[in-house]
């Protein structure tokens, strides 16, 4: 990954993001942002929460698969005494469960640099060091244009217990390009068997493998579970390989410069993209109350 930006200031970064990364979002498809107030050369790689715990490392991806297939469960199994709504699929329940802080294969990402700028440098007062934006360019599917079938059809991975992930540093370009002929199940197969064969098949608009099943990325908006979601643009990013970092070469790094955070910040605020408008919460209140009157001593 190159690093062809670096961010002096914040009108900077707006001709940035207008004119050099038009490019990049031809056919008028949409960019997707994330903002990391420590860059992945500082070790934090770009990857779901699930990745931080490296003993899961270890695990197979089958392992891996049933491990988290069991969290959901029983975080499910909670959801009806504290949501109106029944979420209809695992999508929506995995996504509630990402909103309520639990580590999992979902990576947040917003459709609004501003919003991710903000996540760059809000609190990086005090470091040394310089913050990032990523573009992701690599345009995934997204749920929604699947769901319409206005998306090429997903396969879903094999079972997981009897054919191990692709690892090969291509393993991108081979998106739904399995060509082999389905193994027939004879009277005779386990059920383990019948399972990989029926995964192997294609999967129409209407029936989608759960998160745990994709062979790609997948762009997913979710419901507006919280007025969070729907304050800050956000969108989540499946990963079908959650324990790897994104390959460089599906994003962009927009390098922040730690001398402009603080210009960055106050500009921020001016446009409305701030502590109280991002958490529109008391959370969020108590966060804009705190930098307007202790850390710039300004007015409220």
């Amino acid at each position: 990954m190159s690093t062809p930006f670096e961010i002096e200031n914040f009108d900077e970064y707006l001709n940035t993001i207008h004119k050099e990364l038009g490019s990049h979002s031809e056919n008028k498809r949409r960019l997707y942002f994330r903002g990391q107030s420590k860059r992945t050369t500082e070790g934090y790689p770009l990857t779901p929460s699930v990745a931080r715990y490296e003993h899961l490392g270890n695990l197979s991806l089958a392992e891996l698969e049933q491990k988290e297939c069991e969290v959901l469960e029983t975080f499910s199994n909670h959801l009806l005494t504290y949501v109106q709504h029944r979420p209809q699929t695992p999508w929506e329940e995995l996504a509630i469960a990402q909103h309520h802080g639990l580590s999992t294969r979902f990576m947040d990402w917003t459709t609004n640099p501003l919003v991710a700028l903000y996540f760059a440098v809000r609190n990086t007062g005090g470091r040394s060091l310089d913050s990032a934006v990523y573009v992701l360019i690599s345009h995934p599917k997204r749920y929604a244009d699947l769901k319409r079938g206005q998306a090429p059809l997903v396969k879903p991975v094999r079972d997981a217990a009897t054919e191990p992930a692709n690892t090969d540093d291509d393993a991108y370009a081979d998106f739904g390009a399995d060509e082999r002929p389905p193994t027939p199940v004879s009277e005779a197969a386990t059920p383990s068997d019948a399972d990989s064969t029926e995964l192997s098949a294609d999967v129409g608009p209407l029936e989608l493998p759960t998160p745990f099943k994709i062979s790609e990325n997948i762009i997913y908006d979710p419901p507006h579970v919280s007025p969070r979601i729907r304050a800050q643009d956000g969108v989540l990013l499946a990963c079908w390989q959650p324990m790897k970092p994104l390959d460089e070469k599906d994003y962009l790094e927009i390098v922040i410069k730690q001398g402009a955070h603080e210009e960055i910040r106050r500009r921020l605020d001016q446009y409305g993209v701030f502590d109280k408008q991002l958490f529109p919460d008391l959370d969020g209140i108590a966060k804009w109350l705190k930098y307007r009157a202790y850390e710039i001593d300004g007015t409220i």
